[in-house]
């Protein structure tokens, strides 16, 4: 079985999945350079699972997910083996055709609450327009379906917020608004972008245990794209690690937290603050994210490794299946120390 498709066979056997991505790369062209984003992505989301896309800031992950949706500027140059939803290529569907899937099928959660919505328009004409541009419900229709999804997003006071203006609602509120118009259209797959990046921990919990609760209830599939290990442990069923715009690790979130395989995982987990491990400095990964990475040879996080030997530089890791639920790329998987 290759890694590519190992995720569409984990508990999807005979299924058609909601998302599947092979060998996307992506490249932005400037007047000057060209910069590559994305080298060579897989990526498999089943019906109804949650696959948790983590990595450090700059390593592709919100890239990935406005490519699925093919959200990208004039400059971009987007290519790739498989681009899937349900069965149809993004990739050669026409413009008409990937509008109706946008946010009527396909649905995403932005990072920032407060600039996803337009200041000088209500909540509530906002998410009208929502169901209006995809042909749902209109007029009283229309704000029954909204009144239901604010109540069912936990919204207090719902006639209120459909009046309300963004700037005179909080973050909490404001993110609850941004997923009850993501779900207003019932998509089947849901993309959110660090959806609690701007809220308080109390909030934060509110807003995934929410997330994790409307999933179950409405059976939509969802990409949480985040640098936090402790919400994917939360709210996924499986995880895909970026590095430098490439898959280094793809695991059960069960098999990724008990066993990390590559250096990359192993370095994110340590780093994560545990308030048993007493007082002393918090761990890091020393060094940065490369920028040029259509540049790299070899493993490209051979420079921060700790178990790094001159194949690491030379020769570049394949994703490769180390069991029925995990795949790795890393000459070495699962070491604690360099081989010769």
């Amino acid at each position: 079985m290759s890694a590519a498709t190992m995720g569409a066979a984990q508990g999807t056997a005979g299924v058609t999945p909601v998302l599947e991505i092979q060998g996307l790369r992506l490249a932005f062209q400037g007047e000057e350079r060209r910069t590559v984003a994305l080298d060579g992505i897989d990526l498999t989301i089943g019906p109804g699972e949650a696959v948790g896309v983590v990595g450090e800031t700059g390593c592709g992950k919100t890239v990935t997910g406005l490519a699925a949706m093919r959200l990208l500027p004039p400059t971009a140059r987007l290519s790739a083996d498989v681009l899937r939803f349900d069965g149809r290529d993004l990739l050669t569907i026409d413009d008409g055709a990937l509008r109706r899937i946008r946010g009527a099928e396909v649905a995403m959660i932005f990072q920032n609450p407060t600039s996803a919505f337009n200041p000088v328009f209500t909540i509530g004409a906002q998410m009208s327009d929502v169901l209006a541009a995809h042909d749902r419900e209109r007029g009283d229709a229309a704000r029954d379906r909204i009144r239901t999804v604010l109540g069912s997003v936990g919204m207090p006071d719902v006639e209120r917020v459909m009046r309300a203006y963004p700037h005179q609602l909080s973050g909490g509120m404001l993110q609850r608004a941004m997923i009850a118009t993501a779900l207003l259209c019932r998509p089947r797959l849901l993309i959110a972008d660090e959806p609690t990046t701007a809220l308080d921990v109390t909030i934060a919990a509110q807003i995934l245990s929410l997330l994790r609760r409307l999933q179950r209830e409405e059976g939509f599939s969802v990409m949480l794209i985040t640098h936090d290990l402790g919400v994917v442990r939360t709210v996924c069923d499986r995880v895909t690690v970026l590095y430098a715009g490439r898959v280094v690790e793809t695991a059960t979130t069960e098999a990724l937290f008990a066993a990390p395989q590559h250096p990359y995982t192993r370095g994110l987990l340590a780093a994560v603050p545990r308030t048993s491990a007493g007082v002393g400095p918090l761990r890091t990964i020393p060094g940065n994210v490369p920028t040029d990475i259509g540049s790299i040879r070899g493993c490209a996080f051979a420079p921060r490794c700790p178990i790094a030997v001159d194949r690491c530089r030379i020769e570049a890791p394949l994703l490769r299946p180390i069991d029925p639920v995990r795949a790795a790329a890393c000459h070495f998987p699962g070491a604690s120390e360099a081989r010769a």
